[in-house]
């Protein structure tokens, strides 16, 4: 069966950088869409990147020009650069992943970042 698996969280000032990674074990299969969701306490999840197995990327308008998404297919990984980051960016993020095979989506179980001012 599918896990994903994430690391990379931590606690950075404004201005400061993570890089995190998630790592997609159990499939003999590369995974077909992949991406990173974050919930804020008291807010819903919403969409933070997302990339294609094409590596047809999408991301959110409030960290366009700020993060940037990978993937290495045949490590079936999924990054996530994030610079410039600010307060507001504290959440809990999430790795997604989908089957190339049927509608079924694989949940990391989360990573915390804050963004202290």
């Amino acid at each position: 069966q599918v896990q994903l698996v994430e690391s990379g969280g931590g606690l950075v000032q404004a201005g400061g950088s993570l890089r995190l990674s998630c790592v997609a074990s159990g499939s003999r299969f590369t995974l077909s869409d992949m991406g990173w969701y974050r919930q804020a306490p008291g807010k819903q999840r919403e969409l933070v990147a997302s990339i294609t197995r094409g590596a047809f990327t999408n991301y959110a308008d409030s960290v366009k020009g700020r993060f940037t998404i990978s993937r290495d297919n045949a490590k079936n990984t999924v990054y996530l650069q994030m610079n410039s980051l600010k307060p507001e960016d504290t959440a809990v993020y999430y790795c997604n992943a989908k089957s190339p095979w049927s509608p079924t989506d694989y949940w990391g179980q989360g990573t915390q970042v804050t963004v202290s001012s």
